[in-house]
């Protein structure tokens, strides 16, 4: 059979640990069998990060920009012990947050719905799409440890030299500060992009933050979102049958718990980053959502919603079997070829995106999984597979389809 070929190449973004281990195995097995695979390379390993000072971050999110389309490994992000562990030169910064800076962004995430796999809110009937900022707050942050007793101020210098300063804390004794921040015109982009989306598949958009408490940094948020809607899109939503709402964060979090499923949630960038995890974790499996990071200039960048599994990593090195679920992996991996066929005009490359993924359910549905979802599956007498295992059976699955 030939290969399918390809025009431009996708910018591939290798990662750590475990996922690493199943991004080789994956292109070796499901990728370059069928298709002519091209990619511009970058090591995003936490050892080349340090070896470069992390410039190999920028250089594949600038890859990024001029290619269009990125398909991205999950990366460490270190904390003290990874300094002790890799012998790191400073704490690097989450590559994600500095991909997602540069290219000002919104992730949008949603579970992998595969038959066997029920939701743990049972009334949760579809999909939730997670609309998370890209970027700024913590990802960006500055932090301080304050020794001792003293003043700490927010002091901020126009250009033309006058000071606006706000007392944050007058310490009495050691503790901590954080700084952080966001800019109008990412914030005006994360509301086009989710406005965008949810005309694009139809679906309302609900919008939360915790304007009560921050009267003017969540309150921004609020006013943009509320003020590009009134002006650019209530007449196309109301076109389109579909609402847009804010909320309080809290009181969206109980309206998700009795929801049906079906719509976007939008959320700041930590907000976005710990409640996609709870709602992919709810609807089954952390390695059971995709994520795609979407650039105001149409630049889209693939990547699983998950970390680099360190604890199937160590038995790895031990020689120990593991059973390390790869569909998050694999989808990003279709996601961006599918992509790329679109915008090149390869009819092919998006057929097999799609193949690939029917394959990729359908060895699930068969009863062919890895252990965390043997462990949660409705179905009855499953085979649990290792890592590598889980991959070879979906090939297996592909060809006969």
């Amino acid at each position: 059979m030939e290969k399918i070929k390809m025009t431009t190449p996708l910018v591939e973004m290798d990662g750590d640990e475990m996922t690493r281990v199943l991004w080789k195995i994956i292109k070796e097995e499901l990728l370059l069998p069928f298709i002519d695979l091209k990619t511009e390379y970058y090591d995003l390993g936490l050892e080349y990060r340090n070896e470069t000072n992390d410039q190999v971050t920028v250089d594949s999110a600038e890859a990024t920009k001029k290619y269009g389309v990125a398909v991205k490994c999950a990366t460490i992000t270190p904390n003290a012990a990874r300094m002790t562990e890799y012998h790191l030169k400073e704490m690097w910064k989450s590559p994600n947050g500095t991909i997602r800076a540069l290219l000002d962004g919104t992730v949008f995430r949603a579970p992998i719905i595969v038959k066997g796999i029920e939701p743990c809110v049972k009334n949760w009937e579809k999909p939730i799409t997670l609309a998370r900022h890209a970027y700024g707050d913590i990802y960006k942050n500055t932090e301080i440890k304050v020794p001792g007793a003293g003043k700490a101020e927010l002091v901020f210098t126009a250009a033309d030299g006058t000071e606006t300063r706000e007392v944050i804390h007058e310490f009495k004794g050691a503790g901590i500060l954080q700084g952080i921040h966001n800019t109008e015109s990412s914030i005006e982009s994360f509301a086009k992009a989710c406005f965008n989306y949810a005309l694009d598949i139809k679906q309302d958009l609900w919008f939360a933050t915790k304007d009560t408490i921050s009267k003017k940094y969540d309150h921004t948020f609020k006013d943009i979102f509320a003020e590009i809607f009134e002006k650019d899109y209530k007449e196309k939503f109301e076109k389109a049958g579909i609402e847009y709402f804010y909320t309080l964060i809290d009181d969206a979090v109980a309206r998700v718990m009795k929801a049906k499923g079906g719509f976007i949630w939008a959320c700041k960038n930590y907000d976005g980053d710990v409640m996609s995890d709870m709602v992919s974790s709810a609807f089954g499996s952390l390695a059971m959502m995709t994520s795609v990071l979407v650039s105001p200039q149409g630049v889209y960048e693939y990547e699983a919603a998950h970390g680099t599994v360190q604890r199937h990593y160590y038995k790895h090195l031990a020689g120990e079997e593991t059973s390390t679920n790869s569909v998050a992996t694999i989808f990003a991996w279709t996601g961006a070829l599918r992509k790329r066929g679109e915008l090149d005009g390869i009819k092919e490359l998006t057929e097999f995106a799609d193949r690939l993924e029917r394959a990729t359910l359908k060895t699930i549905e068969d009863g062919k999984m890895t252990k965390d979802l043997a462990l949660i599956t409705s179905l009855k007498d499953v085979t649990t597979l290792n890592s590598e295992a889980f991959i070879i059976e979906i090939r297996k699955t592909y060809e006969t389809l």
